[in-house]
């Protein structure tokens, strides 16, 4: 028989597994989060802090900042994040080196080691009016590579699809900043 303090609605997952912070935009378990599982326990306040503010913007207007929600609910949300970590789990540092990216953009190719931005002032210079300064950060992450748009005007495009996320990156993604189409030859 289950134990209802530890899992009240026998799914088999400890009681803080039916918080906020494990429900997505419609209620998929946060475990399948990539960005929870290699973490160590100094992370956690951080990690709780970014899912709080994560589930914040999700429901703008009905939420406190993190810093006016009450201890009781930040502590929640640190169980939350807590439970989706294990002892075995790696550490980011432990996690290993991230592969290079390799990027074309028009006729020329380019390698990159570390993160990077991509737009009329970044790293990756992108000269087209339709792009922003800094238009979208290239990142890895656990040996990966991912994009995210860094809020700009015409938004960053993956595979003719407008991202509101990071997007993981592989081998022949084409990404469009402005109208200026950068291709993954490696990832």
């Amino acid at each position: 028989m289950a134990d209802k303090s530890r899992d009240p609605n026998g799914s088999g997952r400890p009681a803080s597994a039916s918080h906020p912070a494990f429900l997505g935009f419609r209620g998929a378990a946060a475990p399948s989060l990539w960005h929870y599982r290699l973490v160590t326990s100094t992370d956690l306040d951080r990690l709780a802090r970014t899912a709080y503010e994560a589930h914040r913007s999700a429901n703008p207007g009905s939420l406190p900042s993190w810093e006016d929600a009450t201890e009781q609910e930040q502590k929640a949300w640190r169980a939350a994040v807590s439970a989706v970590t294990g002892k075995g789990d790696a550490t980011v540092a432990e996690a290993g080196p991230t592969q290079s990216i390799v990027i074309q953009a028009g006729n020329e190719t380019r390698v990159f080691h570390t993160e990077f931005t991509a737009g009329r002032q970044g790293t990756l210079v992108v000269n087209d009016e339709h792009a922003s300064s800094h238009h979208a950060l290239f990142e890895p992450a656990h040996g990966l590579w991912y994009i995210k748009d860094l809020g700009s005007t015409n938004g960053t495009w993956l595979n003719r699809r407008r991202i509101v996320v990071a997007q993981r990156l592989k081998k022949g993604d084409k990404v469009r900043i402005g109208r200026t189409v950068v291709v993954v030859v490696s990832a």
